[in-house]
């Protein structure tokens, strides 16, 4: 996939391996993975923070290589049957994130013409995904401001 904001290729990715079960000493049962799941959400944690706690620490001491193997389902799928997913998507709050980090930088250095555009760029990424959950995740009149992320945030 190309670059966004630059005129340079992307580089490939590489693929995970094929697998149609989970691995025999992954023997956790799929209610205790979806308990745990919440159990992390309910704690704060994101969706892609919670793969990855399960993949460390696992559930009962035994690791989780990949949830969707062995529940059948992705962490976010949970998360919605059981109405805890995050009130914004994860990519859109994490560039939120970024965007206010950026904004308090160039008021403390408004000579820093390398952020200014890093800010640029991650707010027009900001409104496009936004065009993109409007109606669906996020209510039809939100818009994008910096006001507006941080108090969010």
């Amino acid at each position: 996939m190309a670059r966004m904001h630059t005129r340079r290729r992307g580089s490939s990715d590489s693929d995970k391996p094929a697998a149609d079960e989970p691995p025999e000493w992954s023997d956790v049962e799929e209610d205790a993975i979806e308990e745990r799941v919440v159990e992390l959400a309910e704690q704060g944690h994101s969706p892609s923070e919670i793969g990855l706690k399960l993949r460390d620490e696992g559930v009962q001491g035994t690791p989780v290589p990949n949830v969707k193997l062995a529940t059948g389902k992705k962490v976010t799928e949970i998360l919605e049957d059981n109405d805890a997913e995050p009130d914004f998507p994860e990519d859109l709050r994490n560039l939120m994130k970024r965007a206010v980090r950026l904004r308090d930088h160039m008021d403390e250095n408004p000579g820093d013409h390398q952020n200014k555009r890093a800010l640029q760029n991650t707010q027009s990424k900001i409104r496009r995904l936004v065009d993109y959950y409007r109606g669906d995740e996020l209510d039809e009149d939100f818009t994008y401001s910096y006001e507006k992320a941080v108090q969010l945030l």
